[in-house]
């Protein structure tokens, strides 16, 4: 048994995790939803269920019922003198939208491998001998997949050097060795919320302590949130997503952005901009305006949504110095980047106009079908407009995030629920629907979202699928 979660963290976890069936089984299914989210991780101890009766303000009966549905169906295991623990989950391999199993994931907003990259990685297999008479070991990353990030930088008016940029096993890796080395134990971090659960994950590993600042698809960033935040609580790091946010599709307008350059410049914090979704450009009407180049601000970028999800390549671009820190953190997390991986970048990094026009046109149709089908099957949900990125994130009006996600499970439908991208709670009254998928997936998945609907606002009911997937 690795750790133990409290009566009152798994409340708050929970969010709004009562649907209109059996108080038991829409409790199980919430816990069920954090297991397979893995917010939960295996062989986690729950609380005794009395403790969990008194904080949910059930009756411990309802409890006791609660732990031996998940005993039935695999996802805990009860043991004399331990109380119940989690299990781990089977897994299965979930690609992007339909799997062979006829199984629609949409847990993953990431679409499919651009087609031309079989051909770049063919090309380098060509020069494998160079390849390995390299070291391997290489915590800054290639010269020649710097430079040429650096020249994508220079390209978008960014005046940027080779030792400006750091190359790391994607972006997820530049999270956690930008949170090792920029944050100590109990520092404040500001974060959004909602926001993307594996940033957050990287903050909360190293001890920080996590503020959210609300943005909306409809009204943006909360500004006077962010200026108390910067304020009163002179956070150490600020983690944004300014460009085709994760998951609401906001771009920061100019009055955004110079608030946030202004409120981390008196607090001393610094500014880690997620740029991941920042090239997944559908048909914005203007340009982004773009932060400036402070020594404060550090830049994280990847390859994962606009080349291929299996291709892990990231980079930190940031002032010199602070481009040294983080090489000298490094070895703690790990020795550098395949060599082979790196290699394929410095193709791909020079070709994202191109590459990025093909993806437009895939992630265009995607979300004209999606938002489509929505508007056409759910007149009464809030469905925002969005000029890029990766997903929707739509107001379902009732806060059964949930039970409806774990209802579309058991359907063949698997979706994220609001509250996975909550950072103090919340966001059940939102569903993320990636736009990744083909549109004939998209359209299939929206009848299923519709008998899913119906069930829960009459009756919620389980049987969960055995399933676990990363939420990117």
């Amino acid at each position: 048994m690795d750790s133990r979660i409290s009566a009152r963290a798994l409340a708050e976890a929970l969010g709004g995790w009562r649907g209109r069936g059996p108080a038991y089984e829409a409790l199980a299914d919430g816990i069920r939803l954090l297991c397979l989210d893995n917010r939960i991780a295996p062989r986690t101890a729950l609380p005794a269920e009395r403790e969990l009766a008194s904080a949910l303000g059930l009756s411990r009966t309802t409890v006791a019922a609660t732990y031996r549905s998940l005993r039935d169906t695999g996802h805990i295991e009860s043991l004399r003198g331990s109380g119940s623990i989690t299990l781990p989950l089977r897994r299965t391999d979930p690609g992007a939208g339909e799997r062979r199993d006829g199984v629609i994931d949409l847990q993953q907003a990431s679409p499919a491998a651009w087609p031309g990259l079989p051909a770049v990685m063919a090309e380098v297999a060509e020069d494998a001998a160079a390849l390995v008479a390299r070291t391997g070991y290489d915590v800054v990353g290639d010269p020649v997949l710097r430079d040429t990030i650096a020249q994508h930088y220079r390209e978008r008016g960014l005046a940027t050097s080779a030792d400006q940029i750091l190359v790391t096993t994607g972006a997820q890796s530049a999270l956690h060795l930008v949170a090792s080395v920029l944050l100590s134990r109990a520092d404040r971090v500001l974060i959004e919320t909602p926001t993307y659960p594996h940033g957050a994950d990287a903050f909360r590993a190293v001890g920080a302590r996590l503020v959210g600042v609300p943005v909306s698809p409809t009204d943006g960033w909360d500004l006077d949130r962010a200026a108390q935040t910067f304020g009163r609580v002179l956070p150490a790091l600020a983690y944004l997503m300014p460009e085709f946010h994760n998951p609401t599709g906001r771009t920061m307008t100019a009055a955004e952005v110079s608030a946030f350059v202004d409120g981390a410049q008196r607090a001393g914090t610094y500014l880690v901009l997620d740029e991941t979704t920042a090239g997944l450009d559908i048909d914005r009407p203007s340009e982004a305006t773009a932060f400036p180049d402070l020594d404060r601000i550090v830049r994280v970028g990847s390859l994962g949504k606009t080349v291929w999800g299996g291709l892990r390549v990231g980079w930190v671009r940031a002032h010199s110095d602070v481009v040294r820190r983080l090489a000298s953190g490094r070895p703690v997390h790990d020795l550098g980047t395949p060599e082979f991986e790196q290699s394929v970048a410095a193709r791909l990094v020079g070709r994202l106009d191109e590459i990025t026009a093909q993806r437009a046109d895939l992630l265009r149709r995607g979300r004209d079908a999606v938002t489509s089908a929505l508007a056409a099957t759910f007149p009464e949900w809030e469905v925002p407009t969005t000029y890029g990125g990766v997903s929707l994130w739509v107001g379902i009006g009732e806060p059964v995030s949930t039970p409806l996600v774990m209802n579309a499970r058991a359907r063949g439908l698997l979706l994220s629920a609001g509250s996975r991208f909550a950072v103090e709670g919340g966001h059940d009254r939102r569903l993320r629907i990636p736009f990744t998928a083909a549109p004939h997936t998209l359209e299939r998945a929206v009848e299923v979202l519709r008998a899913s609907w119906d069930d829960v606002r009459g009756t919620t009911t389980g049987a969960p699928l055995d399933d676990l997937a990363t939420v990117v």
